[in-house]
């Protein structure tokens, strides 16, 4: 038997898979998961051979589900979207179906999985995600997993972010959250009106500051409204002075 998860919120849309499915009397379908939340669950629960998986979901979308887990099962998305097509392949997708897709097209990504399991090809692995945005709502909100459970934290509420090995540190005003990601993305997609990377290892809210204090030489501090001290870089204080418009 092949385990299989239908992860989408089309009821429609699951319902078509299911139906070219009943072509492979060896797959079973353990779940059909609405959104990314329940799909999170679902594959932790079943733990499924292959998942079908659209892009466009509320919540949290497809691209932040597969990012939650550590290592995930083969994944053949079905979108509407023809824009994720590239993204959805970095990150070792099996197969992009764009809706409306017919039979035929749906039978050849499914051999193309079979195709590569038989030749022992399609093991679970690391989700890799190169480092650039992949929906808008990215730059309002960050997705994190803890402890079992799904964060959705909005950029609002973040202090600074803090470099840390192959992940970074963000901090908000009473927690701190993991992120494998790295410091130049979130450079990249925060609003650089309020988000100065004032040092190599630092992302700051620039409305958190109190004070810029200085340090020997040309070193500075910024102290935040939390008590916390950032070291700037010479560049980065440069950066800051020019944000706030000194």
């Amino acid at each position: 038997m092949i385990k299989t998860v239908l992860i989408d919120d089309e009821p429609l849309a699951r319902a078509i898979v299911t139906e070219y499915l009943a072509s492979y009397p060896e797959f079973t379908v353990v779940a059909e998961c609405n959104d990314g939340f329940e799909g999170v669950k679902a594959i932790s629960q079943h733990k499924p051979d292959l998942i079908f998986l659209d892009i466009q979901m509320p919540k949290i979308n497809g691209f932040d589900r597969l990012e939650l887990l550590d290592e995930t099962p083969p994944v053949i998305f079905t979108t509407a979207f023809d824009e994720y097509a590239i993204k959805a392949f970095e990150s070792h997708a099996i197969d992009y179906l764009l809706k409306p897709f017919g039979k035929d097209r749906f039978d050849k990504a499914l051999q193309k999985w079979l195709s590569q399991r038989d030749q022992g090809a399609s093991e679970s692995h690391p989700v890799v995600f190169r480092d650039q945005p992949r929906q808008p709502e990215e730059r309002t909100r960050i997705v994190v997993k803890e402890a079992g459970t799904i964060r959705i934290i909005a950029v609002g509420d973040i202090h600074y972010i803090e470099a840390y090995d192959d992940y970074v540190k963000i901090f908000t005003e009473k927690e701190m959250f993991l992120k494998k990601k790295t410091m130049s993305y979130y450079e990249s997609i925060l609003d650089p009106a309020e988000f100065v990377r004032v040092h190599r290892s630092y992302i700051l809210q620039v409305s958190q500051i109190t004070k810029i204090e200085p340090l020997e030489k040309d070193a500075h501090i910024a102290i935040l409204k939390s008590g916390a001290q950032i070291p700037l870089s010479k560049s980065g204080y440069a950066k800051l002075k020019v944000v706030l418009g000194l």
